[in-house]
């Protein structure tokens, strides 16, 4: 049975974001990197659980788990057969910082 996928809205502004700052330089690059990451999110339907615990690569408790694609990292939370999209950042980031702010948040 397939996952369901839930994207937030800071990561859809994400997304925007991405697409923006790479078509600055060429259009038909931004859609492709924006397709294939929304492909790869796509996947998680199937295969919820292949993403990396961000616990694991930080050492602290955390429910995120990541896949890269790419340049970018998709940030999620599966939880009763959902995956919510949190955050999708690219690896340069102080994404530790940025997961953070966004859970003081809630």
């Amino acid at each position: 049975m397939s996952a369901k996928i839930r994207i937030n809205p800071v990561a859809t502004s994400d997304l925007q974001e991405i697409k923006s700052y790479i078509a600055e330089d060429n259009i038909d690059a931004a859609t492709k990197v924006v397709n294939e990451i929304i492909g790869k999110i796509e996947s998680l339907a199937e295969f919820p659980e292949v993403g990396t615990m961000l616990m694991y690569k930080i050492r602290l408790k955390s429910k995120y788990r990541y896949v890269i694609c790419g340049q970018h990292l998709i940030f999620y939370i599966y939880e009763d057969n959902t995956v919510s999209i949190q955050r999708i950042l690219h690896g340069k980031r102080d994404y530790i910082a940025l997961l953070q702010d966004q859970k003081n948040d809630n």
